[in-house]
């Protein structure tokens, strides 16, 4: 099948400095938990990237020293010749498909404790460190802004050495020393690097300077460099000294690749951001620089890509997010296959890898970050082992993504479920308040479903022991799901919470079906991740008096791994819910909720008419144990059915067997460990 003609721009060859992108999609930097630590993996995902027709695959940060050491975050290392082969064997692989490799350098400042290198971190001034370390960083000198040029310029000649064809410098996010000195909070010295703009860029103009010398003449040099702060008058604006540094820079590289700051601003969550939130901020630049601009925006429509290269916003569709859910987003553009995308729902799992110390996962696409692992190509399956067929009872994510994967491999598959639509807990929580974008995990795979002659699937369709024996499938999978229990056991009450009858309890279940509590409403979070909040938010919109109860420090804690807990929180304190940190629901009665201080262990009693537990779920598994008891062959069961988790966790167990059925096992560890080598024998009293 053809692209159609209207993207034909998109696949228009762009000229970088001394290079050429074959295309104008650019996947920019991003984490990936995987790094230093997990060096085939790393390599083998930016390859496929590079397989599904991204013109440009970068790195994530890469350290230029140990003074800054950004341990336990697992990011790239260049810190001498031995790290090299890591990174070459990344750009022999992404050369293989004809696109260009990236390499994002960084000294990361106040932004590492170096835990690992125990060196004292540098700033432009003395500061302590931004991680939560009894750590300071001290005051550079000028022998150390020296030095710091220096180890660049020796970075930026490994990354070419590597095979690199594009050679970052950092200046965004207030991740980088670079950026520390552009900052006018965080920057107070009085030389001739602080002060004035122009002297805060200096440090950026001479490495940039630097590395154009080192490297200039075979490697492109990019600027990546966050325009708006969002800080207002505090910081660096897209309307102040973001422009005026633009300006002042703006011929310098040979590719400015813009966002805004920090981390959580660049990659919000579709909750809290829809695509394109960026394009306000930094659509002027490309009329203040005659070089290429590559911008994000989490965008998954070639119809806003074209737009924006047509109305000259950016020369590059950047993308990190949309480049993990669909590693072939280009490819299948250029094919005319826009509706086989699959689209980033914005959700941030991908994030949390990193944020976890953990390889990168994504909820839409199960094969991240097993690429090199289990072997896992994003588009390609091994065929069935055998012309058998496979009944999936239950159409959640877990269910529908078995299904796609198993009629991908050519298995006769049916699905059944009892509900009317399919979609299982996301026929629910896709229509709570921000979440509608996840929806598209839904929309993904009954597409794919549709497509596929072998796959057929039956709504309203409650299966029993006694129809699932009569429809005498090869296999059995069950995908029931899971429900939120009404008896408060969770992490913090392990033996349940003392419920007095005639208490009105709810659960997320009964709040999403459409039930409502009576006066005011306690909703306790034992959870941590985005329910409780949710809840609460989607009650205090219906006009309830809320007050949200968690053992948590913070609202919604696990969401600093995803990005958003402080936009959790704050949204719920600026619509007037009323927040009980570091407290545990013991006892709830008629009228009253009691909760214990988590350290004190003083009581405190709530007026509140009903109270919502969100501590876990259980999973519905009776025709499991059923089915089970029975003896029958090949049964298995997948996703919240066999342990709730996270959506993108049953999207991969859901995968993961689709993978697996009819193949070998592979043993202990069902996947690839790199193992690290031991180093010589060092004999200690010899070296004293």
């Amino acid at each position: 099948m053809a692209r159609d003609p209207r993207y034909d721009v998109l696949f228009e060859p762009v000229k970088i400095g001394p290079v050429t992108a074959k295309n104008r999609f650019y996947q920019v930097p991003h984490c990936n938990g995987m790094g230093r630590s997990y060096p085939s993996s790393m390599a083998e995902m930016r390859r496929v990237k590079a397989e599904g027709g991204w013109a440009v695959v970068t790195t994530e940060e890469v350290e230029i020293h140990p003074s800054g050491d950004h341990s336990p975050w697992m990011g790239g290392r260049l810190w001498d010749d031995r790290d090299i082969p890591v990174f070459a064997r990344m750009c022999d692989a992404v050369h293989a498909h004809g696109a260009l490799a990236g390499c994002e350098l960084n000294h990361a400042g106040v932004m590492a404790a170096n835990r690992y290198s125990r060196d004292v971190p540098l700033a432009p001034s003395h500061i302590p460190v931004a991680m939560p370390d009894p750590v300071q960083a001290r005051a550079m000198d000028l022998s150390d802004i020296h030095d710091l040029r220096r180890w660049h310029r020796e970075a930026a000649v490994r990354a070419r050495d590597a095979g690199f064809d594009i050679i970052y410098v950092y200046a965004g996010h207030q991740l980088s020393t670079i950026s520390h000195f552009l900052s006018p909070y965080r920057n107070r010295r009085s030389d001739a690097y602080g002060g004035s703009l122009e002297n805060r860029a200096r440090l950026l103009r001479e490495v940039l300077e630097d590395t154009r010398d080192a490297v200039g003449d075979t490697c492109a040099i990019a600027l990546r460099f966050s325009v708006d702060e969002l800080k207002g008058p505090d910081g660096i604006t897209s309307d102040g000294e973001g422009r005026d540094l633009v300006e002042m820079l703006a011929e310098l590289p040979d590719l400015w690749d813009v966002n805004i700051s920090g981390w959580e601003n660049d990659s919000a969550t579709s909750r809290f951001k829809a695509s394109g939130y960026q394009e306000d901020y930094i659509r002027w630049v490309k009329s203040v620089t005659s070089k290429p601009v590559v911008g994000v925006g989490r965008y998954t429509s070639p119809d806003a890509m074209v737009s924006l290269i047509k109305n000259g916003v950016l020369d590059f569709i950047g993308a990190a997010r949309p480049s993990i859910a669909d590693p072939f987003l280009p490819k299948k553009i250029e094919d005319g296959r826009v509706e086989d995308i699959r689209e980033c729902i914005g959700c941030n799992i991908c994030v949390s890898g990193d944020n976890t110390f953990v390889p990168i996962r994504c909820t839409q696409n199960p094969t991240m970050g097993e690429e090199w692992r289990k072997g896992w190509h994003p588009e390609k399956i091994a065929k069935a082992h055998a012309p058998e067929s496979v009944l999936i009872v239950g159409a959640g994510p877990a269910g529908l993504e078995a299904a796609r994967a198993l009629g991908q491999r050519g298995y006769d598959v049916t699905l059944a479920d009892r509900a009317q639509d399919l979609g299982g807990r996301l026929r629910s929580e896709r229509l709570l308040p921000g979440l509608a974008e996840w929806g598209r995990v839904v929309d993904y795979r009954t597409w794919q479903i549709s497509q596929m002659a072998n796959v057929e699937t039956f709504a309203s369709s409650d299966m029993t022991e006694q129809s699932v024996r009569e429809f005498g499938a090869d296999h059995v999978v069950v995908s029931t799901g899971a429900h939120w229990t009404r008896d408060g056991i969770g992490r913090e009450n392990p033996h349940a919470i003392n419920i007095i009858d005639g208490s009105n309890i709810l659960t997320p279940d009964d709040v999403m079906a459409g039930q409502r509590p009576s006066g005011p409403v306690t909703v306790f979070d034992d959870d941590h991740y985005y329910m409780g909040g949710l809840i609460a938010e989607l009650l205090s919109k219906d006009g309830f008096d809320v007050t949200l109860v968690t053992p948590s420090t913070h609202v919604s804690e696990w969401a600093h791994n995803t990005l958003e807990q402080h936009r959790i929180q704050a949204r719920l304190m600026g619509m007037g819910v009323k927040v009980m940190l570091s407290h545990n629901l013991i006892a709830v009665a008629p009228g009253t909720a009691t909760v214990a201080c988590g350290y004190t262990n003083a009581t405190t009693v709530l007026e509140v008419e009903s109270t919502v537990l969100v501590t876990m779920r259980s999973p519905v598994d009776g025709l499991y144990q059923v089915l089970s008891k029975a003896s029958l062959p090949n049964l298995a069961r997948i996703g919240d059915c066999l342990g709730p988790s996270t959506i993108a966790a049953a999207v991969y167990s859901g995968h993961r067997f689709a993978r697996e059925l009819g193949e070998p096992e592979m043993g202990n560890v069902p996947f690839r460990r790199e193992l690290p080598a031991l180093a010589p024998v060092i004999d200690s009293e010899r070296q004293l």
